[in-house]
């Protein structure tokens, strides 16, 4: 991965209105928190890297790190000919609860990895994503830095934090990753229980590495 060092918020770009508008949604959601850890792609996805998202800002939302994408809109100068919506219409956001990990700043760049990954899908196949779907990897290992937590894929909510925005590139959206377990995952595959009906019994949008299966 070419993610990760802590790097500059944005480009030195004429125009950085889409980033600014998600920036500006930040700052009402953690007023308190004008310089949150951020990661950015060091090589571009347009100049040959393989990381498709530009940035990710880790807001603390005090039990929890909140995971916020750049990248799948259009942070810039707009492209795309549809005018209403802004590149892919969405973001990313993802919260994971903080705990005694052996070490945490590897847990972190570990998300970002893998909501890089998941935006890789979106760029390379057209894959939008929207709330109340899964997201199933088929591996039976965690998705933690070890692998050693039940949470092995991922079902999709709207983020309570993030609500839809209009900017100056078209609308964007933020869809929010909850991490699920294996048997969980099954049971929707399997027609047991609709994704909107595991996310009430889970009864939390933060995922917990340590929590136990619901099914």
């Amino acid at each position: 991965m070419e993610l990760f060092d802590k790097f500059t918020k944005k480009n030195e770009e004429t125009n950085s209105l889409g980033w600014d508008a998600i920036t500006e949604l930040c700052d009402k959601v953690y007023p308190n928190q004008k310089n949150p850890k951020h990661y950015g792609t060091l090589v571009s996805w347009e100049l040959g890297g393989n990381d498709p998202l530009q940035g990710i800002s880790v807001y603390d939302g005090g039990d929890y790190w909140h995971f916020i994408t750049y990248g799948l809109s259009e942070l810039y100068e707009k492209k795309s000919k549809t005018k209403e919506i802004s590149g892919y219409g969405m973001e990313f956001t993802l919260k994971l609860k903080k705990d005694n990990y052996e070490n945490e700043e590897n847990e972190i760049k570990c998300i970002c990895g893998i909501l890089q990954s998941i935006a890789r899908i979106t760029f390379t196949k057209g894959e939008i994503f929207n709330v109340y779907e899964y997201l199933y990897t088929g591996q039976t290992d965690g998705i933690d830095y070890n692998m050693k937590s039940n949470i092995t894929g991922f079902i999709t909510v709207p983020d309570d934090k993030f609500h839809e925005i209009d900017t100056p590139n078209g609308k964007v959206c933020f869809v929010e990753f909850v991490g699920v377990t294996d048997n969980e995952l099954k049971a929707i595959l399997n027609k047991n229980i609709k994704v909107k009906e595991l996310y009430d019994k889970i009864g939390s949008d933060v995922t917990n590495y340590n929590r136990k299966s619901v099914m």
